[in-house]
């Protein structure tokens, strides 16, 4: 989610979020970590050319979140980094940031383990911008006691383990 964990858990289970969050009345265990970098397709390349430094990101409009609906410190990384970089397509789903990205909507701030998936997307600058960031599992302190909730939560830690160098941009 881009936005903090929930501080009632009413008819909720799990929840996965980005950042450690700050909960009261539940558990929060940290699932792993995952690297975010700069993509974009090689038809846009082409046509814009590749950007060799920082400063040549400026240049390009950026494919990412909704500034305005992101709650997350942590997720804000090119504003961080490339505060010049004007907004060329946003939205609140990350599957529609790699979509845009891919049709060449501009250069999109895309988690690795999405943007490796696809052969016409190209990392930009991996030297310079490689944001890690954690996924944290948030649960109501009588959840674990669900056989089904434990099954899940030991899934997702089992296939965070498995996936950990994808997650990290290295698979």
């Amino acid at each position: 989610m881009t936005r903090r964990a929930l501080q009632q858990r009413s008819g909720l289970d799990i929840e996965v979020v980005v950042g450690e969050p700050q909960v009261h009345r539940a558990e929060a265990i940290r699932l792993g970590d995952y690297m975010l970098g700069m993509y974009a397709s090689r038809g846009y390349l082409a046509e814009h050319g590749i950007p060799a430094t920082m400063a040549d990101l400026k240049e390009h409009p950026l494919v990412y979140f909704v500034d305005s609906m992101l709650q997350v410190d942590a997720l804000d990384a090119p504003r961080r980094l490339v505060p010049e970089m004007r907004d060329g397509f946003t939205s609140t789903n990350v599957f529609v940031h790699v979509e845009a990205t891919r049709a060449g909507a501009g250069i999109g701030f895309l988690p690795c383990f999405m943007g490796d998936l696809h052969d016409d997307l190209v990392r930009l600058l991996p030297a310079n911008v490689a944001e890690l960031l954690p996924y944290w599992m948030v649960l109501r302190p009588d959840s674990m006691r669900r056989p089904a909730v434990a099954a899940v939560v030991h899934a997702l830690r089992e296939q965070m383990a498995t996936d950990r160098e994808k997650l990290l941009g290295r698979g």
